[in-house]
């Protein structure tokens, strides 16, 4: 049967398909999809983990109890598990265990661009790169049945625009239901002591060997013969473009990209006149091919930053005499559309906390002000990771620093240890808190720390699109689970100060602030509200009296988008306003001058 499918929803059939029974994963952008659509079927065990280690720790562990396993989580994310994978890789398995990791190339939705290949070789483990959807669910069951027959863990690379397009894909394969193998008491093989440790070492060197005999073979790993005069080797989705802006070359697909099959690649640079290698991001084949004494160039002309595409490719072939013809014209944005930034939604509960942040800090800037703006401060504000994070641009300007999943508290603790004569707030998501901030806030009770940290609680994992965590009490599949309580497990930690407060009273919020900010020890401010984007029931949408407006351009400082400005006249968009479930414009206007829509119109007819 054939299907389109994007290569996440071919990798999650894969995996069913596979027989996987224990699927795990963190959100994030290029992968979160991969669980998402393992979660449709009954027959597996699917859920969120709190963040990528733990996930990695599920997964490896049902490995160990006799059954195929698979973890997902974007390339950063890798960083987070790295402990647990790099350990996974010397005690091996015992079902299949597979780690799917979505790079992010041009950090479309990421902090950084990181190429994860390095990742396989630096454990010494195998890599499989599919280059199109049909492949992405294809190599699923290569990689299980290949994690068993090495006993090692493989790992499945897809990228962005793998990730994300479409390509039709032939399903005609049904569940492999493999019997659970017992667990094998073992621990010279599962307890990593240093004894035990140092006798498997060996066994990883023996096992690459092994892997390198088995990609001379591989299916996947294909030659496609045509004009010798280039010969082009190249994996993944760098595979599609290559074909494209050389059509006609010869061609050496690599979907088994570690350990490399020498010597496929010598039998193929020895029948073509010029050797290329296309990959995306760093010259992880070049360099392996260029340490065999092959004669290979890429990187001097493909770039090694950002998101490689047939425009690019094309372009620097033909500045590079690879390729004849004209040189492409350069696009350019089409006229007209409208520029602003990325904003908070209407009706988003983080709008209040900082517009109260920025007001305290002194830091309201022109709504006219550009991103690159930056006004000092009575606070220095160490934000995190999340939809949140787009309160440092302006008019809001309320975020200072921001370097990874969970370092809110922890880089506060770091500011505050500097000796800095200025107060010091930590803002961190629900889902972040539990990901990573936790630890921080250990510490932060640890240090006797006087850091005010404020977690901005929406009961969602918004920014990857609204995935439960364990503090939300729901699972994967839509099931009632166990349920974190944030206070309690806050309080239990040894935080004394700990306030819940409604994300959307503005009164309430400045007073909290305040007070916790001019106290001499640590505080834990819980604000509450419900994304915007799960607020189905919106009423009562706000409008501005323009008898009683002065155009001070108050709530235009709040950037909300359902606010706007005409002819210096200000107006509400009834369609964005979130309404009654939000009024935080209503409650900063001094004049009285917005309202509900009835009332406001009210007014107007008398």
């Amino acid at each position: 049967m054939l299907e389109l499918l994007s290569g996440n929803e071919a990798l999650a059939l894969g995996a069913y398909h596979a027989g996987v029974k224990v699927a795990v994963a963190y959100p994030g952008t290029p992968s979160t999809e991969i669980l998402e659509n393992v979660a449709k079927f009954d027959n597996i065990k699917v859920d969120w983990a709190t963040d990528e280690r733990v996930a990695y720790e599920i997964a490896l562990g049902a490995s160990y109890a006799g059954v195929r396993s698979m973890v997902s989580m974007k390339h950063v994310g890798l960083n987070v598990a790295s402990d647990a994978f790099m350990s996974s890789s010397i005690t091996g398995v015992n079902a299949g265990l597979v780690l799917i990791n979505a790079d992010d190339p041009g950090m479309h939705s990421s902090q950084s661009e990181q190429d994860n290949r390095y990742y396989a070789k630096f454990a010494k483990i195998p890599l499989l790169e599919p280059a199109d959807s049909q492949e992405a669910y294809d190599l699923m069951a290569y990689a299980h049945d290949i994690s068993e027959q090495f006993d090692t863990p493989v790992m499945v690379r897809s990228t962005t625009r793998i990730s994300h397009s479409k390509s039709v894909v032939n399903v005609e394969k049904n569940r492999t239901e493999k019997d659970k193998q017992a667990f094998r008491y073992n621990v010279q093989k599962y307890v990593l002591l240093p004894v035990y440790a140092r006798a498997r070492r060996p066994l990883i060197e023996e096992r690459l060997a092994k892997l390198a005999e088995y990609a001379e073979t591989f299916l996947y790993n294909e030659i496609i013969w045509g004009d010798r005069q280039i010969g082009i080797i190249t994996s993944g989705v760098a595979y599609q473009y290559a074909r494209e802006v050389f059509p006609g070359m010869s061609f050496l697909k690599l979907a088994m990209t570690y350990p490399l099959s020498y010597n496929l690649i010598r039998r193929f640079s020895e029948q073509v006149d010029k050797l290329i290698v296309i990959e995306e991001l760093d010259p992880f084949l070049q360099e392996i091919i260029t340490s065999m004494g092959i004669k290979v160039s890429g990187k001097e002309f493909i770039p090694i930053i950002g998101e490689l595409n047939a425009d690019i490719l094309q372009q620097k072939s033909l500045e590079a005499g690879l390729i004849a013809g004209k040189p492409l014209p350069h696009r350019t944005a089409p006229e007209g559309l409208p520029k602003r930034p990325p904003l908070l939604c209407p009706g988003c509960p983080h709008t209040g906390l900082f517009s109260v942040l920025s007001n305290i800090g002194k830091r309201s800037s022109p709504a006219k002000a550009t991103r690159k703006e930056t006004k000092e401060s009575d606070l220095i504000i160490c934000g995190d990771i999340g939809c949140y994070t787009l309160a440092t641009d302006p008019p809001l300007s309320a975020m200072d620093t921001n370097a990874c999943m969970g370092a809110s508290i922890g880089t506060a603790l770091g500011v505050e240890k500097a000796g800095i004569d200025k107060k010091v707030i930590a803002v961190i998501g629900d889902s972040t808190f539990l990901h990573s901030g936790i630890n921080g806030l250990l510490n932060a009770v640890y240090y006797e720390s006087h850091i005010t940290v404020i977690i901005l609680d929406n009961e969602t994992t918004a920014m990857t699109g609204h995935q439960n965590h364990p503090g939300t009490g729901v699972s994967a599949q839509g099931k009632k689970a166990g349920k974190v309580d944030l206070e309690a497990l806050i309080r239990g930690s040894g935080v004394s100060h700990v306030e819940v407060l409604d994300a959307f009273n503005l009164d309430a919020l400045k007073k909290s602030v305040k007070t916790a900010l001019s106290s001499n020890h640590l505080s834990v401010l819980i604000v509450r509200g419900k994304c915007a984007v799960q607020t189905k029931n919106r009423s009562e949408p706000r409008m501005i009296d323009i008898e009683k407006c002065n155009a001070c351009g108050i709530c235009l400082l709040l950037g909300c988008s359902a606010i706007q400005k005409h002819n210096e006249t200000l107006f509400i968009d009834l369609v964005q306003c979130a309404g009654e479930s939000c009024r935080i414009c209503e409650q900063l206007c001094a004049r009285g001058a917005i309202g509900p829509q009835a009332e406001i119109a009210a007014r107007g007819s008398k």
